[in-house]
């Protein structure tokens, strides 16, 4: 597919442009787009994945930030009249407002320096979306699907390991892409959890017992969350103080912030 004419990929936008055919094609495959989703591509960039996939959902819906590149597409699917691009920025877009009656199917070749907080930005519409396959950094994907004690086990792991079922599907190297990024990618399937088992009372809570923690992850946890727990509060709790951040699981992190809760709580009534 060819380049829009003096169009250049821009590093402030993390433009990177996908045009294997037999990547596009892997993917497609794995998204199984149907007639009656309601897709949602964020970053069609030049539409090198957008073609196949308008081709099963006419339907799509398009997030893009580069205005340049938006008359192109236009131009380009204009055989496609249900097509919807809406020019604004995935990291701030409300998704909630094109959920409708149907949940919303997320799709993207996501820019390397806004992945991680756009991924974010999606769970707290997590009760709307049924899916989301990216293509992401290779190392963000293995970070996302680490396991308790894994040396990659962090904020990542545990904050989407909460929100989301975590499915690496396959990698992607860099000859894929123009310009070619210096590491190599992956597919990534995200699916929200339909209920959570052992939910946080107060989820922003969940998150900075995980961030404080792992702001210290080669200290013990009785000194990496002192700023949140005494020497008083370990064995009531039921968790070794001298264990790394790493140690604990997604179960051992939601008590520890329930715990928390309930503290506050308690305080907030006396």
């Amino acid at each position: 597919m060819s380049r829009p004419a003096g169009h250049q990929a821009r590093k402030r936008f993390g433009q990177n442009f996908l045009h294997d055919a037999g990547v596009i094609d892997r993917i497609v495959g794995a998204i199984n787009p149907m007639p009656e989703d309601n897709l949602v591509e964020i970053g069609p960039g030049m539409g090198a994945l957008s073609e196949p996939l308008l081709e099963a959902c006419p339907s799509l819906q398009m997030i893009e930030l580069d205005r340049d590149l938006i008359p192109g597409l236009r131009a380009q699917f204009f055989r496609y009249p249900e097509l919807t691009i809406h020019e604004g920025d995935a990291l701030r877009f409300d998704y909630r407002a094109i959920a409708g009656k149907r949940p919303i199917r997320a799709v993207g070749n996501l820019p390397y320096n806004i992945a991680t907080p756009l991924i974010f930005h999606l769970f707290e519409f997590s009760d709307v979306i049924r899916d989301m396959h990216f293509m992401l950094q290779k190392e963000v994907v293995e970070r996302m699907a680490a396991a308790p004690g894994e040396s990659q086990w962090g904020r990542l792991a545990i904050m989407t390991q909460y929100r989301c079922r975590v499915q690496p599907l396959f990698t992607v190297g860099s000859g894929a892409f123009s310009p070619a990024p210096k590491v190599e990618s992956a597919i990534v399937r995200l699916v929200p959890h339909g209920s959570i088992d052992n939910p946080a009372h107060d989820p922003e809570l969940l998150a900075k017992v995980v961030r404080t923690a792992f702001n210290a992850r080669r200290k013990t946890l009785r000194k990496a969350l002192a700023p949140l727990f005494g020497d008083d509060d370990w064995p009531r709790l039921g968790v070794d103080p001298t264990l790394r951040p790493q140690n604990l699981t997604l179960a051992d992190y939601v008590m520890l912030a329930n715990d928390l809760y309930a503290q506050q709580s308690n305080g907030s009534t006396e």
